[in-house]
């Protein structure tokens, strides 16, 4: 199994996270750099998610980079900002979780 592809594509999505969160701070001060900041991080992000359309099929990447986004964004929010998940979204993001094992193992046949 090649871990790489799923690597870059949990980086692309934690970096995204990193310009969501910045995203969130640039709306509350409205300072200007801050706004460069998300375009640069989120670059960076896509730029992940471009590499690893080599070794994934696009659809199931995408996917896969979304979920591990959400995945990182609502962990960060709870102990960050102390949102707490509801019963529902902790299955969602276990689900989500499931379905990016289920994406990776089931094209190995």
């Amino acid at each position: 199994m090649n871990l790489f592809p799923l690597l870059l594509l949990f980086f692309g999505g934690v970096i995204l996270t990193a310009g969501d969160i910045v995203a969130k701070q640039w709306v509350i001060s409205n300072k200007n750099y801050l706004f460069f900041a998300v375009l640069f991080l989120y670059l960076i992000g896509l730029i992940f998610l471009i590499f690893s359309f080599k070794y994934k099929n696009i659809a199931i990447a995408s996917l896969m980079f979304v979920i591990f986004n959400i995945t990182t964004l609502t962990i960060f929010s709870w102990f960050y900002f102390n949102e707490r998940l509801t019963t529902v979204e902790m299955v969602g993001i276990v689900l989500g979780l499931v379905a990016v094992s289920l994406l990776e193992y089931g094209g190995k046949s």
